[in-house]
């Protein structure tokens, strides 16, 4: 069923499939999902965001900025005080792409020593020492 018949889902087109894993790509970099967990209180600094996400560069903060910006997740405000300084924040569809994905955020904070643990055996196992 579909919106015209009482589905508040929208009507699947041809290559809408293809066309999510653009939106995959782009929402599971390495660094996309972390700025939009450090903008679930509100508003933040450039630098305050650079601060929170561990070995994230400058460059790379702001390639993740400018593309979230341009697919709506979030919006840029420069405010004009002396000196000029600029805030990002998550927009409606932001939140709830934080909403959707804070489970997965949480499980990987409470897995990590687990992952940590199977890859250090994982590695003990097929080390391939070359032996002469």
């Amino acid at each position: 069923m579909d919106a015209a018949h009482g589905d508040p889902r929208p009507t699947e087109r041809p290559g809408d499939a293809c066309r999510t894993r653009v939106v995959l790509d782009i929402v599971g970099d390495k660094w996309s999902l972390l700025v939009v967990r450090n903008l679930r209180n509100g508003p933040r600094r450039f630098t305050e965001l650079k601060r929170a996400i561990d070995g994230i560069s400058q460059r790379m903060l702001t390639v993740t900025l400018r593309s979230l910006e341009r697919d709506g997740i979030l919006t840029r405000t420069v405010h004009e005080v002396m000196p000029p300084h600029v805030s990002y924040e998550l927009t409606e569809m932001g939140i709830t792409l934080r909403e959707a994905t804070a489970p997965l955020l949480e499980w990987s904070v409470a897995h990590l020593a687990r992952i940590d643990d199977a890859r250090a055996a994982y590695d003990a196992r097929t080390d391939t020492t070359v032996v002469s």
